[in-house]
């Protein structure tokens, strides 16, 4: 029996000789997800909802413009190759650590042009990204990339996945490790806890929102990173992610205390 023919199409419709892929849909459907979310919030905060449309217009074609560049950069010999690859980003190749950098940038030049606080936005931002990050993953699921090291169609099974994600890991002739599901799935869990302490009246300071993103998503991100087959390195064995993810780990604690032992900065839930 040939299991490819099992794998989803990956191209959800066509317009005309356009064809329409489940991995665009999907990705604009977690950053849309992701922005009713984040003006909600902002409302919540006094902070006027435009903003978030003003972050999300400037930003995300910036960020997708940032993420594929990060990619090009860690695999400038294929595209120096392969030029006309550059473009297509329905091909895969697009790394979330270079969106997440060229957003923060937009938002802190958006911030300091609109006299907001950084921290505030990006307290509401955070969530807002990580959602976006859990449905997103899927589109990776979609293309039937982000995957993990060969595994047996039995260990798949004793997850107690449905059998559409089980048959769609079966790549290149073998069954694969769901990497892309792990990532979801860590993230989600990381969503909830971010929401019940964000909620927690007198917990959480303006910028820990974030900070706790800072920490849960790269802790997630450096171990899945260690099971996919398809990371970039910086040098042999040396994973461009894990370094990163390490990296915003250690930072992202030690400002969390930093700040904390200066008390400067208001309570979350009082702003």
């Amino acid at each position: 029996m040939n299991f490819d023919l099992l794998a989803l199409n990956p191209i959800a419709f066509n317009l005309g000789e356009l064809q329409i892929h489940w991995y665009g849909i999907i990705i604009a459907m977690g950053a849309l997800v992701g922005v009713i979310m984040a003006m909600r919030e902002a409302k919540r905060r006094h902070l006027d909802p435009d903003n978030i449309l003003d972050l999300v217009l400037y930003g995300v074609p910036i960020a997708l413009v940032g993420a594929r560049l990060y990619y090009v950069i860690f695999e400038l010999p294929f595209y120096l190759a392969n030029p006309g690859e550059i473009i297509k980003i329905w091909h895969g190749g697009i790394a979330i650590y270079g969106g997440l950098i060229a957003a923060f940038i937009v938002l802190l030049v958006l911030c300091k042009k609109r006299k907001i606080s950084p921290w505030l936005m990006l307290d509401i931002a955070a969530p807002s990204v990580l959602l976006g990050q859990i449905v997103g993953r899927w589109g990776n699921f979609m293309n039937q990339e982000a995957f993990g090291a060969k595994t047996t169609l039995s260990f798949l099974q004793s997850l107690h996945l449905p059998h559409f994600i089980v048959d769609q890991m079966f790549i290149n002739g073998a069954y694969r490790q769901p990497t892309f599901l792990y990532e979801s799935v860590g993230n989600l869990i990381g969503l909830i806890l971010i929401l019940v302490l964000r909620n927690r009246k007198h917990l959480l300071k303006r910028g820990e929102v974030f900070l706790t993103y800072l920490i849960w998503y790269p802790a997630v991100r450096f171990f899945v990173e260690g099971m996919r087959t398809d990371s970039l390195y910086i040098f042999p064995g040396v994973r461009v992610s894990q370094v990163l993810s390490l990296v915003l780990f250690i930072c992202a604690i030690a400002l969390f205390i930093y700040r904390r032992k200066k008390k400067t900065e208001p309570w979350y839930n009082e702003l």
